[in-house]
């Protein structure tokens, strides 16, 4: 084993007058060669492009150039500036790295030999450039190259830089819209697969740099210790190819075959949708109401709404329902690990999600109160309604209204006895009652969470407004553009892309997923697993 490999990397780079001062060994790969292009520091091209710039921008004919012009010049001759000044800067690291005297694999495999000037191309936000580097190497193996890892250069062409623009351009817009920014922004002609490719990579480290993170939950500790935790989750359908259905859908499309050859027939579109399922934490100040202040028109109202902060969202569509409750759970501890607040789950009633959500509470010993959202309360009550009012009767409002005031007062049970009644008293046949038995027994059988009174004094939320805000924003705005069919790999990377801008975490983000691919392309392909950075 190799004890002093990371000390002997922290040679690769020497400081510039020791290694440019340096001379007359019989060392082939002594640093005693002049820089190219010229000059002490080898920046001479760079310095001509420059001037080449400067002596056309003080040019008489340049008097005559609209401010347009003069943008288009100074931008395109400018990027050609920065390639060459990256250039130059590559050129003069590989003319200063040193032979180190051992070079050793993770394996323990030594490279005893030294070739100079190994090149590989990088596509960078300048344009492209090319890297000259020592490679070590031994008969039978593969090449190490220590410069590599010292400037973690990525594993394909296109550079961290490049990378970046594509997953935030691609985040933000079509594949196709991305490619074009990418075009304009680097002078690079990356195809739509590429810029997917690369926003794939880019989300690569979500889930470890969530799980990693180090909480904020002290401080808020200290200061917002009476603020509410609340948890959400809810699912939004994208359009799929047929090869990233899930197993149960894809069979149901085979079994919905095409009837007709130019357009889909009824059912077949619900059979190409996979569920991305949509998390979201957040922290409110609780602002007790009453059930009239809820009802209140806009216009009337004198109290606001809780409003949401340090909101959190995450979506995935390769994972399931139980694994994003988990994964909001995570987050929830984070903020207050001693479960000192009260926790609220704002649901829209659906079973398996309250079912994940009481299980996840009691495997991590926290109390949750599950909260049904009003807004789909109301939308049973309006359902109902109509099968007992004219379409456009005003007395409907009323109605509709009289019940939900009584929902919130917590009386569902009540609601739900009357509703029947109701059918029951105008001798509704079976088939002009069935909304109104429908929302009968959904205010019955989720009275457990339409307890609206305690909820309200409290000053909990009771609508499930930032989950769905947050499905059309991670999902449907992005995911459902016209015409797009979605690979598996390319739909989870930009729901994870999405939720970190979203977050206000994509920066930090960048600054641990450079790291951690600089520990897997590299730092893991040697003895001792360093590869160190220049002081």
């Amino acid at each position: 084993m190799i004890t002093d490999f990371g000390t002997r990397c922290r040679e690769v780079y020497a400081p510039a007058d020791e290694v440019l001062q340096a001379g007359g060994g019989s060392d082939p790969l002594a640093t005693d060669r002049p820089v190219k292009g010229g000059g002490a520091d080898g920046f001479d091209r760079s310095r001509a492009q420059l001037e080449q710039i400067v002596e056309q921008l003080t040019s008489v004919e340049a008097d005559g150039f609209e401010h347009g012009e003069l943008e288009v010049l100074i931008e395109r001759e400018g990027r050609a500036v920065l390639r060459q000044l990256f250039q130059d800067r590559l050129d003069l690291r590989a003319l200063r790295e040193r032979r180190l005297e051992v070079v050793v694999d993770a394996r323990e495999v030594g490279r005893p030999a030294v070739e100079r000037d190994h090149r590989r191309q990088l596509s960078s936000v300048f344009g492209e450039v090319r890297v000259d580097r020592l490679a070590y190497r031994a008969r039978g193996q593969e090449n190490l190259y220590v410069a590599d890892g010292v400037l973690n250069l990525p594993a394909e062409h296109a550079s961290h830089g490049v990378r970046r623009l594509a997953a935030r351009a691609a985040a933000g817009g079509s594949f196709e819209d991305a490619t074009g920014l990418v075009r304009e922004r680097t002078g690079l002609d990356l195809g739509k697969r590429q810029v997917e490719e690369l926003a794939v990579r880019a989300a690569v480290d979500f889930d470890a740099f969530y799980a990693e993170r180090v909480s904020d939950a002290e401080e808020r500790e200290r200061g917002e210790q009476k603020d509410v935790l609340v948890l959400s989750c809810d699912g939004k359908g994208i359009v799929m190819r047929s090869e990233a259905l899930r197993e149960q859908t894809a069979k149901a499309a085979q079994r919905a075959s095409p009837k007709l050859k130019t357009r889909l027939s009824r059912g077949e579109k619900a059979n190409r949708k996979r569920i991305a399922e949509v998390g979201a934490v957040y922290e409110l100040e609780p602002a007790p109401r009453t059930p009239a202040d809820v009802l209140a028109p806009t216009k009337d109202k004198t109290l606001k709404p809780p409003k949401a902060k340090h909101k959190w969202l995450t979506a995935s569509v390769l994972e399931d329902a139980a694994t994003v409750v988990a994964d909001i759970f995570e987050e929830a501890e984070r903020r207050d690990g001693k479960h000192q607040r009260a926790w609220v789950a704002l649901v829209d009633g659906n079973n398996h999600q309250i079912d994940r959500i009481r299980k996840e509470a009691r495997r991590r010993k926290v109390k949750v109160t599950i909260v049904v959202d009003l807004i789909h309360v109301m939308e049973y009550l309006w359902s109902a309604c109509w099968c007992f009012f004219e379409e456009g009767d005003p007395a409907a409002e009323r109605w509709v209204h009289a019940k939900a005031l009584a929902v919130l007062e917590g009386k569902a049970g009540i609601v739900a006895a009357s509703i029947r009644r109701k059918a029951t008293k105008l001798a509704l046949p079976d088939d002009k009652r069935k909304n109104a038995d429908r929302a009968a027994d959904y205010l019955l059988n989720k009275a457990p969470y339409l307890d609206y009174p305690t909820a309200l004094s409290n000053g909990w939320p009771i609508a499930t407004g930032v989950i769905e805000g947050a499905c059309r924003h991670l999902v449907k705005d992005r995911m459902d553009i016209t015409g797009a069919r979605w690979g598996l790999d390319g739909a989870e990377a930009i729901l994870k892309l999405r939720a970190l801008i979203t977050n206000g975490d994509f920066d930090d983000y960048w600054q641990y997923h450079l790291t951690h691919e600089r520990h897997r392309n590299h730092d893991l392909r040697y003895a001792n697993g360093v590869i160190p950075r220049q002081a």
